[in-house]
Order: C-alpha cells, then sequence, then structure tokens
C-alpha cells in the first residue's frame, strides 16, 4: 500500500512498483503479476432499500445518496434497477452494485439472443443472485450488497438476498438501518392488506417511512427514488425531496438546546 498521499490517485512509476518498498518480503514482479483483488470492506455505501407489496404489484423505495465513509460524497446515486420484468433495490457497497448491473445486463441479453420464448423473471433473477452471492462469499470474496428483489410472476413475488447468500421472501423487506427503523411501520400499515393496499397509500407508506429513516440514520438523504411494477410493466420515478420538519429538536437534548441547570 502507498502511504503517501501525494502519491493517491496518481500512476505509480515502474521503477518504484519493481522495488519491494510497497510489498515487503514478496519479489516485485510477484506481486505485479499476483496482486490481492478481493474487496475487504465496502468504501462508497448506499443504506436503507425498502420493498412492500401492494394492490397492484410491488413497489420500492431507496434514497440516492452514496456515502463515503461518513462523507456525503454521492447524491445522485441510482439505487433502484429495471432488469426485464423485475426491479431490484440494492444497499451497500456501490462498485459492486454496479458490478450486478453489468452481470444481470449480461445475462439478460444471453437470455434474449436464445430466441426460445422464455424470458427470465423475477423468481429466476432472485435464484440467480442468490447464487452469485453464495458463490462469491465462499470465494471469500464477497458482493458487499443487500438485495430487494421484486416483479409479478406467478403473483406479486418480493424477496431478500444478502451477501452471503442468504434468502427470504416477504410482503415488507427493509435492508440497512430500514431493517430496525422502518420494518414495524412497514409490517402496521402492510400485512393484511397485501390485496387491498392502494398505490397512493403504498406511496404514502414508503414516504413516511423513508421520511422517519432521514430523521435516524445519520447516512440517509430525503431525497429519494421510487421504483414499481404491475402489469403495465416496471418504472422508476426520477429523484424527488421529503417535506422534513426539524423544529422537535430544540427542545431534544443533544441538539444545541439550552437547559436550565439549576
Amino acid at each position: 500500500m502507498d502511504y503517501f498521499p501525494g502519491n493517491w490517485g496518481n500512476p505509480r512509476p515502474r521503477d518504484i512498483l519493481s522495488t519491494n518498498d510497497y510489498f515487503p518480503g514478496r519479489p516485485g514482479d510477484v506481486a505485479l503479476a499476483n496482486p490481492v483483488q478481493h474487496t475487504r470492506q465496502p468504501i462508497v455505501t448506499g443504506t436503507s432499500v425498502l420493498g412492500i407489496k401492494y394492490k397492484d404489484g410491488i413497489m420500492l423505495a431507496a434514497d440516492t445518496l452514496a456515502s463515503y465513509g461518513s462523507l456525503a460524497q454521492i447524491r445522485d446515486m441510482k439505487r433502484l434497477g429495471v432488469f426485464g420484468n423485475t426491479i431490484i433495490g440494492c444497499s451497500g457497497d456501490m462498485s459492486d452494485w454496479q458490478h450486478i448491473q453489468h452481470m444481470l445486463g449480461e445475462l439478460l441479453v444471453q437470455e434474449f439472443q436464445e430466441d426460445d420464448g422464455h424470458t427470465l423473471g423475477p423468481k429466476n433473477i432472485y435464484e440467480y443472485l442468490s447464487r452469485v452471492m453464495y458463490h462469491r462469499r465462499s470465494e471469500q470474496n464477497p458482493l458487499w450488497n443487500s438485495l430487494v428483489v421484486g416483479g409479478l410472476q406467478d403473483g406479486k413475488f418480493l424477496g431478500f438476498v444478502d451477501l452471503q447468500g442468504t434468502t427470504y421472501q416477504s410482503s415488507t423487506i427493509a435492508t440497512g438501518y430500514g431493517a430496525y427503523i422502518a420494518q414495524p411501520l412497514l409490517r402496521k400499515a402492510v400485512e393484511g392488506r397485501e390485496d387491498t393496499l392502494t398505490e397512493e397509500e403504498a406511496i404514502k407508506v414508503l414516504d413516511d417511512s423513508m421520511r422517519v429513516l432521514f430523521y435516524r440514520d445519520a447516512r440517509s438523504l430525503n431525497k429519494i427514488q421510487r421504483a414499481k411494477i404491475t402489469k403495465d410493466g416496471a418504472s422508476i420515478t426520477e429523484p424527488y425531496s421529503l417535506d422534513t420538519y426539524w423544529g422537535f429538536a430544540e427542545n431534544i437534548r443533544g441538539y444545541g438546546a439550552v437547559y436550565d441547570r439549576n
């Protein structure tokens, strides 16, 4: 590793790379021929993704922030995608999310080229992702993501896949910090109403939950997107900002409020 900040982001000279200074105990040519390429930890990350079933199909929501540690680095990151008749939301490492998008794009192209009358549905992509994530985890080189997969295939489908290949299906799913804060809100609003919840009600549930996450999650943003899939097809909204209110903060200890010590 190059510990000199002045060299970060700049190509290293060949004479430096050919020495053992950066690879102590290893010949320079061996180190160059066999670089370690495993992702040791996520770098630029996105936080919660929420997903619910409603009367007409599936709806997902995610904010557009990608954080570099505590730095709000990218404020227009698209963390929702449409892949054929499947919608996917992603939290975790954004470079791994880009890799997954390219991988799924190639898979859909290959399936189209077969021209056998079959298409990949959400259940097929869900199973494919679970095998990919488990394989990468077994290779000690995981894709550092949690994915929410939704679509219509023999009914409404909503599933979760994480970096270990763990999977489950539910009528409400939340990743990241949303699994602790938003999941109870989603369950209260959706469970038992999957076939009666209107699109307007589903939007309100997701907007309210994302607003709560913005209040509570330091790695979130009030600029969000929604994706939905119905019998008419899939679509993703343009990013929009949620209205927020911070007037209550002045009465909460830790927000700069002044208290009488007497």
